[in-house]
């Protein structure tokens, strides 16, 4: 009898497979003993997809640090579209990653789109830097256990990825039988081949994307919030340019951009270009260029240009202990340079000021019996950051101490405003029509006391799109890109007012968006609206994807529990559909569909309808009596 290893105790996919002495009801790997059993596994018919990046080692052997941030860099980029196809990743390795999708046409299709967009990201790169997948796919019957899967369909995947030109897949026989008839794109029929370790000839068919290259403005008025509460000043050193002087005009300019991007923020201090531009071309340590300009964060970096190609890096330092909070890499076509310019910004920008807000928040308490209103600010953000219904508790408590210090603290209005709604669509809190106008009341006031913060003007936006005024939310959201074009949250946040008129397919490409460049942010649940968004177009895998995704960042997440529940009994599998729905109701057990919907406003009542059925297929009870007459019930057996 021969027993197949979950991938994750294997070190690598393409290791091949290793023998195994098995012992009453344990088995040996590599002279470990691992507890293993049948109840731990399941079988289910799946699409698996496998992927390397050709030449890897070679890339590595040229420059490993800048291989490794262009990997994950290509990873981060193509990972909407794996959830909105249904898939998820089950396993990240050195070079690659498997992939596992409910449907062969949804593992088939997100191929030809990553495959896609990876060919557009490599177009103007040279061509030893052009960085390409490989693909293997395959369909059949896999071995679950725990998030991993295993079997010989997932080493058949593995094998047809060595045998995928670089840029395009390799997909079996069997599956493309069941995909061809919903593909856009022509297959290449490339005959059968034989695996090592795989018993029968497998039928193969390959596709490349045409064309895929061969291996080898005006300043805004700074922020209302007051100068003694953004404590955190941050310097932005001039870029270097490590190209010809005639560049030299890019790497300044893009450091302009940054200086100005980063000022639309509200939560610290920028300072100006005169500041920091008089270091440029010294050598300075950051430390005493710190010390100089007052800066509790710098920002520096470099641009270096090879053709029509332009490199970017940068980097977040605090400079008193010299640790690098933050590290990215843009390589982008120069095409239209002030487009691609005001990209590279945009990124910077968003990554940079999530990560000066989470360091702030997690700074050390000042040792001072002067308690002020930003200490109580800061303390709450700290326990903010945490997620859990304790720390949220906690940081309501500590925003209104912070509001009762000083009444004129905005962002202490924002935050509460944000914990209201959150705490509400957790399920933490009872959705009062008190709660609900506090919120309002809270995120007006956090308008009215800083106008020009895009953060304010987001969270009026959330606030009047759950209450159903539509166009107040729209005006709100377009008023908060207006103020802070480089903030993904408010294109993220008008994502949700498409969203509530029905307008799902904007919606999803705005919170694909959002989710890609920063996903990280607390504030926003991009993964859930995503979600919501699929189901209401019937795309039930990418909806249980990125339901999914939501409950690896918040396992009791009320909505994606329940968007999670009404999809499976959509897709009609009704088994894993009553389960999901015992989970939320274990969750949750006040919770019924007339409640649920109390607190949805969307403007089509078909999406009301649609969402409700689904709840109810999954065995979500109705109303109070149901809910009621189910507790006698069990009662009455117990």
């Amino acid at each position: 009898m021969r027993i197949m290893l979950p991938l994750r105790r294997i070190c690598s996919i393409k290791v091949g497979f290793l023998k195994c002495g098995i012992r009453g009801n344990r088995h040996a790997v590599a002279g470990h003993l691992i507890p293993w059993s049948f109840e731990d596994m399941e079988r289910r018919l799946a699409a698996i997809v496998c992927a390397d990046v050709a030449g890897y080692s070679r890339m590595m052997g040229s420059d490993e640090a800048g291989t490794h941030a262009a990997f994950k860099a290509h990873r981060a980029a193509i990972h909407p579209i794996i959830l909105n196809h249904g898939g998820r990743v089950v396993k990240n390795t050195g070079d690659g990653f498997l992939l596992e999708f409910a449907s062969i046409v949804g593992a088939a299709e997100a191929a030809i789109a990553m495959q896609t967009l990876m060919a557009e990201r490599n177009r103007h790169l040279p061509a030893d830097r052009a960085m390409q997948f490989r693909l293997g796919i395959h369909m059949g019957d896999v071995i679950a256990d725990e998030d991993e899967v295993f079997g010989d369909d997932v080493n058949i995947a593995v094998r047809l990825e060595s045998v995928a030109s670089p840029g395009g897949f390799a997909i079996s026989a069997k599956a493309y039988r069941e995909a061809s008839k919903h593909l856009t794109v022509p297959l290449t029929d490339a005959g059968n081949h034989r695996f090592k370790n795989i018993k029968d000839a497998i039928g193969v068919f390959t596709w490349t994307p045409e064309g895929a290259p061969a291996l080898a403005p005006e300043l805004r008025e700074a922020s209302a919030l007051s100068q003694q509460y953004r404590t955190a000043i941050v310097g932005v050193l001039p870029f270097a340019n490590l190209s010809d002087a005639q560049d030299e005009y890019f790497s300044d300019g893009l450091t302009e951009d940054l200086i100005h991007a980063l000022s639309l923020q509200s939560f610290y201090r920028v300072l100006s270009r005169n500041s920091t531009f008089a270091f440029k071309g010294k050598n300075v340590g950051t430390r005493l260029i710190a010390r100089e300009i007052d800066a509790s964060y710098l920002i520096q970096g470099s641009v270096r240009r090879a053709g029509a190609k332009i490199r970017v890096t940068a980097e977040l330092i605090a400079p008193e202990t010299g640790e690098q909070l933050w590290t990215g890499r843009y390589d982008r076509d120069i095409g239209d340079l002030f487009a691609m310019q005001d990209e590279i910004t945009t990124n910077l920008s968003a990554a940079i000021a999530t990560e000066i807000v989470r360091a702030e928040a997690s700074a050390p308490a000042r040792l001072s019996t002067d308690v002020t209103a930003w200490d109580r600010f800061l303390k709450g953000l700290s326990h903010y950051y945490r997620q859990t219904k304790e720390d949220l508790a906690a940081a309501v408590e500590l925003f209104r101490e912070a509001i009762g210090l000083d009444p004129k603290l905005s962002i202490a209005h924002a935050y509460l405003a944000t914990i209201q709604i959150q705490s509400i669509q957790f399920g933490w809190v009872k959705g009062t029509r008190e709660m609900w106008a506090e919120a309002m009341s809270l995120a007006e006031t956090s308008v009215r006391l800083d106008p020009r913060s895009s953060f304010a003007f987001s969270i009026l936006t959330w606030a009047h799109a759950l209450e159903g005024h539509h166009e107040a939310a729209m005006d709100a959201a377009k008023r908060a890109v207006a103020l802070n074009p480089y903030d993904n949250g408010a294109r993220g946040v008008l994502g949700i007012c498409h969203f509530m008129i029905g307008e799902h397919r904007e919606a999803i490409e705005l919170f694909s968006m959002a989710a890609q460049r920063d996903n990280s942010d607390p504030r926003y649940q991009w993964a859930a609206l995503n979600a919501f968004s699929h189901y209401l177009l019937r795309q039930y895998d990418a909806t249980l994807s990125w339901a999914r995704e939501q409950l690896y960042i918040n396992p009791n997440h009320m909505q994606a529990l329940a968007i999670r529940a009404a999809a499976l009994a959509q897709l009609g599998r009704s088994d894993e559909a009553s389960e999901a729905a015992r989970v939320l109701m274990a969750n949750y057990p006040t919770l019924n569909v007339d409640r649920h919907l109390r607190n949805f406003h969307w403007k089509r009542p078909e999406d009301i309808a649609h969402y409700r059925e689904g709840l109810l297929k999954a065995g979500v009870p109705l109303g109070k009596l149901t809910l009621v007459q189910s507790d006698v019930k069990r009662a009455a057996e117990s």
